[in-house]
């Protein structure tokens, strides 16, 4: 089990810390407009405000669990985590069967790859247009725009880990008279997973830059929409609450990614704790 390096934790800190030192420092001297970029504690004072409840809690119409979770943020999150999670379920679902054909076979790679190849390039804030379009408002076009997102890097990842599984397994396991299918399951499928891990965590990170964009645009709540209000009524402590709080979250889910992809390796690196 991976233990937590505090004294590197620690390190990692100190630039942070510095930064927003200074920033404090800068705005209680009024060497910069708060309205422009208001002081550290401001931005705490509104992240506080928007993770609180709107409304006094009162037992009669709600519990205190429900009252306690009723906060813009805590709302917001969860709508952007929910379409994060429909759109990338949506991308890597179809990428992983597309990426396994397109690496296992060279014929399936021939007819698909021009195709991927020029698709690839264009990025999903390309498609706002077409995505409002077909699917209108709401959940589905951004759920369109985070697959898209989600699907490249999880495509282009599997591919290249089926396509440079080491020679010798292969020859290998034909030499001891292993079929098609159980060389592709227990040989190429299993020396691929690091490189489909990788893609699954670039896929997740995209995935989650993709929905704040599209929640600018095509929806009505989210940590996205919710950084858009805030600028058109000039809400700079908000705008910057939203911001820390992506960052949070994107944080969080790196790590849990990460650590997921280290437990799941653990056979490929020879470790059995």
């Amino acid at each position: 089990m991976a233990r937590i390096d505090w004294r590197e934790a620690g390190i990692g800190m100190v630039v942070p810390v510095v930064l927003i030192a200074a920033w404090q420092l800068f705005s209680s001297m009024g060497w910069v407009n708060p309205q422009v970029l208001p002081s550290p504690w401001a931005v705490v004072t509104k992240w506080v405000e928007y993770l609180l409840p709107l409304q006094p809690h009162d037992p009669a119409t709600q519990s205190w669990l429900a009252w306690a979770f009723s906060g813009e943020l805590i709302h917001d999150s969860l709508g952007s985590l929910y379409r994060v999670a429909v759109g990338f379920l949506i991308g890597a679902g179809l990428a992983l069967p597309i990426g396994l054909s397109m690496g296992a076979s060279p014929r399936v790679y021939a007819w698909l790859n021009p195709l991927v190849q020029l698709l690839r390039p264009i990025p999903p804030i390309a498609y706002i247009p077409l995505s409002i379009l077909w699917f209108g408002l709401g959940n589905p076009p951004a759920v369109f725009l985070i697959a898209l997102g989600a699907f490249f890097p999880v495509l282009m990842n599997t591919i290249a880990g089926v396509r440079q599984v080491d020679g010798i397994y292969i020859r290998a396991a034909r030499n001891l008279g292993a079929s098609g299918s159980t060389l592709f399951l227990r040989v190429m499928l299993p020396a691929a997973v690091p490189y489909i891990l990788s893609g699954v965590r670039i896929g997740i990170g995209t995935a989650f830059i993709v929905v704040i964009v599209a929640e600018m645009i095509a929806v009505s709540n989210g940590l996205g929409f919710r950084i858009t209000e805030a600028r058109e009524y000039f809400w700079s402590d908000k705008i910057i609450a939203g911001m820390l709080t992506i960052g949070v979250i994107g944080l969080a889910i790196d790590v849990g990614v990460n650590r997921l992809n280290n437990h799941l390796l653990r056979w490929h690196r020879g470790l059995e704790n």
